[in-house]
C-alpha cells in the first residue's frame, strides 16, 4: 500500500471541500473495497477524508416532497442495519433479501450504504495490475489499457450492454434491488447545495469511458438513499445465483416485485445483477407483463423477451438460458410472498 494523508472530516461540509479540493482524494467510510483496492495498488490515493463520524445514518420515513410516504436511508448507515431496520423489513423486503444475499455479517457490519453503490467490479484483470484494463487504465492512456477479458476468461462478465472497451459486471447485491424499486440517490454537492439522482441514471454502462462508474462528479457525498412508496411488500423477491451458497458475487441475480390484484399484475419490477457494468432493468419483460395473468407461461414470455437482445461473449453463453430460468423463478417466488 502507498504512502497517503489521512484527514477526519468534522463536517459534510469540510468532507467535500476537502476532496473538492485534491483529486486524488477518496472519501473512507466502511473501507471494505477501497482498501482492498489500494492493497492490491488499483486504486491510489495520495489522500483518505474519513466520513465516518458525519451524522448520516438515519433511517427514518419521509413525511414531504415527492417521494412522500417513503423511506430516506442514511448513505453512512451500515449494510446490517439497513437490512434489519423494522421499516425495511415491513414495506421494503426485497431490500432486505437482497442485502442479507450480499458478503458476510462481518462485512455487512461495516460497509455503508452510499459505500455499497461505489464498489467497484471484481473483474479479476481489473484486479491484477500487471493485465490490459480500460477501467484502471483508460484507453490510450498506458502499455497497459486494453480489456483483458474480453478475450479472456469471461465466464463472469457481462452480456448486456458491454463495449469493445469494457465487458465488466457490477458486483453489488443492494444495488439491484434498489434499481428495482427506483429509489433516488441524495448528493451534496461541491457547493453545498444537494440534488438527486434517479438510481437508473446513477451508474453507467461502460461506452468508451469504462473507469466511470458512476454519474457522481468528484467532491460528491452519498447523504441518503430515498425509496417512494410502493405496493410490492407482499410481492417481491431476491434470487441470487451463485457458484456456492456462501459469500460469492452472483452469476446472475433477480431482484423482482409484482402488484398484483385478482391474480393479475398491474405493476411489475424486474433488476437483474450479474449481467452487466450497471443494475440491468428488465424493461422490457416488465412491459410485457402488465396487464397479464400472473402465469408460468406469460413470466417464461416476459423472460425470453428480455434475454433475447442478451450478447454472450466465449465463456458466458450459460447466462442467457440462466438468466431465463432465474427471471421466471424469481417472478414465481415474488407472486407466491416469497414461499417456494
Amino acid at each position: 500500500m502507498r504512502p497517503f494523508r489521512f484527514t477526519n472530516a468534522k463536517d459534510a461540509s469540510s468532507a467535500v471541500q476537502g476532496l473538492t479540493s485534491n483529486p486524488n482524494a477518496r472519501f473512507l467510510a466502511g473501507g471494505t473495497n477501497l482498501l482492498d483496492l489500494m492493497k492490491e495498488d488499483v486504486e491510489r490515493p495520495d489522500e483518505l477524508i474519513d466520513i465516518t463520524r458525519l451524522p448520516l445514518t438515519q433511517i427514518k420515513a419521509i413525511t414531504s416532497g415527492p417521494n412522500q410516504g417513503g423511506l430516506s436511508i442514511g448513505g453512512l448507515g451500515r449494510n446490517a442495519d439497513a437490512a434489519n431496520h423494522p421499516l425495511v423489513r415491513q414495506n421494503y423486503p426485497l431490500l432486505t433479501q437482497a442485502i442479507l444475499a450480499g458478503a458476510s455479517g462481518q462485512i455487512r457490519n461495516m460497509a455503508t450504504n452510499g459505500g455499497n453503490l461505489l464498489q467497484r467490479t471484481r473483474c479479476p484483470y481489473f484486479y491484477e495490475v500487471s493485465m490490459p484494463c480500460n477501467k484502471r487504465e483508460p484507453d490510450g492512456q498506458s502499455a497497459r489499457s486494453g480489456c483483458g477479458a474480453l478475450e479472456g476468461i469471461n465466464r463472469m462478465h457481462a452480456i448486456f450492454g458491454w463495449s469493445d472497451k469494457c465487458v465488466a459486471v457490477y458486483p453489488s447485491d443492494m444495488a439491484i434491488a434498489l434499481a428495482a424499486l427506483e429509489a433516488t440517490v441524495r448528493v451534496r454537492k461541491a457547493d453545498g447545495q444537494e440534488r438527486s439522482i434517479a438510481f437508473a441514471d446513477f451508474h453507467r454502462l461502460p461506452g468508451d469511458t469504462p473507469e466511470k462508474d458512476t454519474n457522481l462528479n468528484h467532491g460528491e457525498l452519498i447523504t441518503a438513499i430515498e425509496l417512494p412508496k410502493n405496493r410490492f411488500a407482499d410481492h417481491s423477491y431476491y434470487l441470487k445465483v451463485r457458484d456456492r451458497s456462501s459469500y460469492a458475487f452472483a452469476l446472475v441475480s433477480v431482484a423482482a416485485a409484482l402488484e398484483v390484484k385478482e391474480n393479475r399484475i398491474v405493476q411489475a419490477r424486474i433488476a437483474m445483477g450479474g449481467v452487466a457494468h450497471k443494475p440491468w432493468r428488465a424493461l422490457k419483460a416488465e412491459q410485457l407483463l402488465v396487464g397479464k395473468e400472473a402465469t408460468e407461461a406469460n413470466f417464461r414470455q416476459a423472460a425470453e423477451a428480455e434475454m433475447a437482445d442478451a450478447r454472450p461473449l466465449a465463456h458466458n453463453k450459460f447466462k442467457v438460458e440462466l438468466g431465463n430460468r432465474s427471471i421466471v423463478r424469481a417472478l414465481q417466488m415474488a407472486f407466491n410472498g416469497g414461499k417456494a
